[in-house]
């Protein structure tokens, strides 16, 4: 340990280092599973802040913040008692790609998760720039800070989000600095070189904040918002204001703008070197890239109750000021705007993930664990599902106790932890629906009975909220099989009926369950047939529904999963040299030393390991295997 550091007095169990989205999951899970933890921060005015948009949710987004709720996280129930307004999205669409999307009251929920945090049993909170992980002997053993002090821990979890030596562009001018204009960590980095980890260098960016009494809304479209939604199993609905944001269009004058300034944008003229988002990508990149779009959206959505900013996503843009005034105003209803804050880009350090075990310990660093965009993810939700398993494992770690590992037939966490280890990226990494291959199974109205077991077992889901699902899981079952038992003749009155609800003829005796599964019959038109039909509550109904009508698809899926399982239990030796396995391709043998896949199923994932690859791999793990046996069968 450096001499400049004097040791506080107590050490801890974990140290979380950051406290945004990712730094609270991965406080809070540890701390409430009963091991001592101390969470830095660069300012304690900005916990769980949002420094783009205040809001959650969408389609994979979405499923991952039922999934933190499923599991015992805080990002559900926090976003439920601040939220503005809330909607389900993509409706028009199959259940697998439904998504909820809800407004923050921004200060709000950062208050309320700062004063969680502070009063949470065996968490400690305070403000402290972290300047250096000190190690020894391959481990960690705490953060040295700007302050001079050194914090002692077993287990260190980074979760630095943007911060690490953040460099705001916006335009001409360049300065150092964290989102929102924070204190950049500009020292921290390299220690994690000196540690031995890659670094890269990534880029995001916001849009400008605007004066709602300068905004002409009635040239808009009004969002309205839904009543009776949540985003938390363990929340109650709430009534919110309906009629908050508003969607309005980029016009011709609004490209000419960006075209006529394209030798002052950062991104074209070489000032941004950090590689961007694809799927949220600035203004100015969207109009260059689609010249035939002769419009882009952008949506008005306040910041919170208790201010009149109001942010324009949409226009995220890294033009010089004086440009990005004439740029807003060039936007139906934003005519006379007064931009609050303006818009930039920022350009942040972040680790090459594929050094990452699937717990989000750093491989050859023992103790060292890293979550969030510091991996090379982008967006709230990703990290701090990503904080919440790095808190977890430290954990189970501590205890002496299997990983928590969940595979992509489990969770869109799995989907995003096993891409960002196996495969790694060369840009911001944002959660889609498109990118798991069993999301009907992974459908975030279903995300408890997935997952709820798991956090009840770590003991992050109390005994009354445990019980409460196990109630909802049986009743569904006995839903399920009332509708398989009750059979319907073809009586007159029968295809009466579902000739006016636009139904098919019936020729013949059949189930309830036959009969939801006709697409254009509910729940509540079986009343029709079966007058005696539970009114079950709302989500029974739909799961009742969802199994019913899909049932199908669900089956083969759920085959697939069988297929894919049978890869993952085929387990790799952590010691394992791949360069003794002379039949494999060199890039193969150089790709599994470096990603060190946990099983056949994550090897074949890995990029550059081809389907012959993996039948040498399987051959050689299988003579050993045998040889093991054979060892084994002499020695008796």
């Amino acid at each position: 340990m450096a001499l400049r550091y004097h040791r506080y007095p107590e050490s801890y169990d974990i140290i979380v280092v950051g406290a945004g989205h990712a730094g609270c999951e991965a406080a809070l899970a540890p701390a409430r599973m009963g091991f001592k933890v101390l969470m830095l921060t660069i300012s304690l005015d900005h916990i769980a802040f949002m420094p783009c948009n205040p809001s959650l949710g969408g389609p994979g987004k979405a499923h991952i913040v039922r999934e933190i709720d499923a599991l015992g996280g805080e990002m559900a129930k926090n976003m439920d008692e601040t939220m503005l307004q809330i909607r389900m999205i993509n409706t028009s669409k199959g259940p697998a790609v439904h998504g909820l999307r809800g407004q923050a009251d921004k200060q709000r929920y950062h208050q309320r998760m700062k004063l969680l945090l502070e009063r949470q049993d065996n968490l400690t909170v305070k403000q402290g720039l972290v300047e250096e992980i000190v190690i020894e002997d391959n481990e960690v053993r705490g953060v040295g800070t700007a302050e001079g002090i050194f914090y002692e821990g077993k287990k260190v979890i980074l979760t630095t989000g943007t911060f690490l030596k953040g460099k705001i562009i916006m335009g001409e001018a360049t300065f150092n600095s964290g989102p929102n204009l924070q204190y950049p960590a500009n020292k921290l980095s390299r220690s994690l070189m000196e540690a031995g980890l890659k670094l890269r260098r990534f880029k995001t960016g916001t849009p400008p904040r605007l004066n709602k009494n300068t905004i002409d809304f009635s040239k808009m479209i009004p969002q309205r918002g839904e009543k009776g939604l949540s985003f938390s199993y363990d929340s109650n609905p709430r009534t919110i204001d309906e009629d908050i944001c508003f969607l309005t269009y980029t016009t011709e004058k609004t490209h000419q703008l960006i075209l006529d300034n394209k030798e002052r944008t950062p991104l074209f003229s070489g000032e941004i070197v950090g590689i961007g988002p694809r799927y949220c990508p600035s203004l100015e990149d969207k109009v260059v890239r689609f010249p035939d779009r002769e419009r882009h959206q952008i949506f008005l959505e306040p910041e919170g109750l208790h201010t009149d900013e109001y942010y324009a996503a949409g226009l995220s843009t890294s033009l010089p000021y004086d440009v990005q005034i004439e740029l807003v105003r060039s936007v139906p209803g934003l005519e006379k705007a007064e931009i609050m804050r303006p818009a930039y880009a920022i350009e942040y350090d972040c680790i090459d993930p594929t050094q990452l075990e699937l717990t989000l310990e750093t491989r050859g660093i023992r103790g060292l664990y890293s979550a969030g965009q510091i991996n090379g993810s982008s967006g709230y939700e990703e990290a701090a599902a990503q904080g919440l398993i790095a808190g977890i494992n430290a954990a189970l770690s501590l205890k002496g106790e299997e990983p928590l590992i969940l595979d992509r037939s489990q969770a869109y966490i799995g989907v995003l932890i096993d891409e960002l280890v196996t495969k790694g990226t060369e840009e911001p990494y944002r959660v889609m629906t498109a990118r798991a291959e069993y999301r009907l199974l992974l459908r975030q109205d279903n995300a408890d009975q997935r997952l709820t077991q798991i956090g009840y077992r770590l003991g992050l889901i109390s005994e009354e909220r445990y019980q409460r699902f196990r109630q909802k899981v049986e009743t569904i079952g006995e839903g399920l099989e009332l509708l398989r038992s009750i059979q319907i003749n073809p009586l007159p009155e029968v295809r009466e009926k579902l000739r006016e609800l636009g139904s098919g003829d019936l020729s013949k005796p059949v189930t309830l369950e036959e009969i939801l599964r006709r697409p254009e019959l509910d729940y509540e038109n079986l009343r029709y047939f079966y007058p005696q039909l539970p009114d079950y509550p709302e989500d029974v109904i739909e799961q009742i529904t969802i199994e019913v009508k899909y049932k199908g698809y669900i089956e083969r899926q759920l085959m697939q999963v069988e297929q894919f399982r049978k890869m993952e239990n085929k387990l790799i030796p952590a010691d394992l040299d791949f360069n003794e396995l002379d039949n494999l391709r060199l890039e193969a043998r150089e790709k599994l030393n470096q990603i060190r896949p946990r099983s056949i199923g994550q090897a074949s994932r890995i990029s550059g390991v081809s389907p012959a690859d993996i039948s040498v791999l399987m051959i050689y793990l299988e003579k050993m295997n045998r040889g093991r046996e054979d060892g084994e069968n002499t020695i008796q």
